[in-house]
């Protein structure tokens, strides 16, 4: 379970990062506290994709991986933070990133962020 809460706070950390430094992810809220947890929302929403989803992709890519030095994993990124902005959209949460460009330079961001707030977090080895 502290795994779990560890993991939740580096994304939202690291979507954070990513809002603030690009035009092309936005939260919206009507308070800080209404943003806050739209983060928490979306940072969930982001964990479950990269739970789900994205071991099924590489695992359907590796081909690719192989021929792109491991590059196309920026692109499955980028597709997994749009797959979190269209399921965002669906759940009502006021996250939207404007297009792959956004999403490419968003999911490079997002993984810097969250190796760094994993470094820093303690988990459950501990």
């Amino acid at each position: 379970m502290k795994n779990f809460v560890v993991k939740t706070i580096a994304n939202a950390a690291a979507l954070a990062a990513a809002i603030w430094l690009l035009k092309g992810i936005t939260l919206r809220g009507e308070t800080t506290a209404a943003k806050a947890l739209t983060l928490l929302g979306v940072a969930l929403v982001f964990g479950l994709v990269n739970f789900l989803v994205k071991p099924v992709v590489k695992l359907l890519s590796f081909p690719l991986f192989i021929l792109t030095l491991g590059l196309i994993t920026l692109v499955i990124n980028a597709l997994m933070l749009l797959l979190t902005s269209w399921l965002a959209d669906r759940l009502h949460l006021a996250f939207h990133v404007a297009g792959f460009g956004s999403a490419l330079v968003g999911g490079v961001i997002i993984s810097i962020v969250a190796w760094a707030m994993h470094m820093i977090l303690p988990d459950e080895k501990d």
